[in-house]
């Protein structure tokens, strides 16, 4: 639709849209953070283990309930990256936040929360199936799951960043 107006229905669906997939993901963020926060370590801890050293030394100070916390929160967390990425996807895409910036950077901050989300849901596949039972055998699969966190909490960032950006951009 670009050139065209949109009709005013039209704006208000894309206004609920983004306000809901926000809210969505910040209630489920919060949701999450609170459930995972007895952990010690910290799920992020767990995130960055990119060896099966590293990831036992974290799993084993966990208790059996710990463990089964952490592989409980996997499917409320494939709902929270499908919520932030629409929200970041229809934010960058669908309203005027990023109008400041020139269209490269619009088109990264519209694919920014998408593709994090796409390598957090690589990143719980692997926990849940690393997880699910000692694999020591395969420590390809620990280095690619710390390297879709780390990708995950970049892309996160960046677009941060652009928001950032973006609303220093358009107070000038």
């Amino acid at each position: 639709m670009r050139g065209r107006a949109r009709p005013r229905g039209w704006a208000r669906l894309i206004v609920r849209a983004v306000r809901a997939s926000g809210l969505a993901a910040l209630a489920l963020f919060a949701t999450l953070a609170a459930w995972l926060a007895p952990l010690e370590p910290g799920a992020l801890a767990l995130q960055f283990a990119a060896t099966p050293r590293a990831f036992g030394e974290v799993v084993h100070r966990w208790s059996a309930q710990d463990l089964q916390r952490y592989r409980a929160h996997l499917p409320l967390d494939a709902v929270l990256l499908l919520a932030y990425g629409a929200f970041g996807f229809l934010l960058a895409t669908r309203t005027a936040l990023f109008a400041p910036l020139g269209e490269r950077a619009r088109a990264a901050a519209g694919w920014a929360m998408p593709a994090a989300a796409a390598f957090d849901a690589v990143e719980n596949g692997l926990h849940a199936w690393l997880t699910a039972a000692p694999r020591f055998g395969v420590p390809s699969l620990y280095v690619a799951s710390a390297g879709a966190a780390g990708l995950k909490w970049m892309l996160l960032l960046a677009f941060a960043l652009l928001v950032m950006a973006a609303l220093a951009r358009g107070r000038d």
